[in-house]
Order: structure tokens, then sequence, then C-alpha cells
């Protein structure tokens, strides 16, 4: 990875976190859906933090297991969005958009995985 991808993806990670901090303080508005929005607000804002996160460490096994969490929250991100996406017809497209960003970033940070593994 050059270092201009390396930032450009930092301020992907870094807008899709605001993206979901704004979406979930309008899904929250929604009682029934608070606890989904909770939860989304957790695992999504936590993918961006935990690729942060791996810049500090001092091993690559050590880089390596922070973007395997960090597509671990990913993975748990994708499945509150498509619960709020199916329970609620108002929260439908944006939820769908924030899906398509987190497979995109989900798919760059397992490529990340693999390359850093040497498969």
């Amino acid at each position: 990875m050059g270092k201009n991808f390396k930032d450009e993806f930092y301020k992907r990670l870094t807008d899709f976190s605001l993206s979901v901090v704004k979406f979930c303080s309008k899904v929250r508005k929604d009682r029934d859906l608070y606890r989904l929005a909770d939860q989304l607000l957790r695992s999504g804002t936590s993918v961006g933090a935990n690729i942060t996160e791996a810049k500090s460490c001092g091993t690559k096994k050590e880089y390596i297991r922070y973007f395997q969490i960090a597509l671990k929250s990913a993975n748990e991100s994708s499945y509150w969005l498509y619960l709020i996406k199916e329970s609620s017809v108002s929260f439908c497209k944006e939820a769908e958009e924030l899906s398509s960003e987190l497979r995109e970033i989900s798919a760059i940070i397992a490529k990340g995985i693999k390359t850093m593994k040497g498969e």
C-alpha cells in the first residue's frame, strides 16, 4: 500500500464512522430500533478505530490481528445494518448506502490481511 492509498483509506474509514454516527442518531429516535442503532454505533465505529490502532503495533502479527478485528467489526456492522434495513422502510435507503460502503471497506481490509500473510 502506498502512502497516498493509506491516507485515503484512513479518511474513508473516518468518513464511514461519521456517517454511522449520524445514521444511528436518526435511528435511535425509533424506540423499537434503539438497541440495534446502539450496537451498530459500537461495531461501525470500531472498524476505523482498530485500523487506526494497528498503526502503533510493534509486530506484524499484532498489526494483522487488528486488521482481523476490524474485519470482524465490519461483519457485525453488516448484520446490524441488515436488521435495521429489514425492520424499517424509513431507513432502508441509507442503510443500503452504508452497507455498500462497508462491503468495499471490508474487501480492502480482507485483501490487506491476505497480502500481509503472504497469501
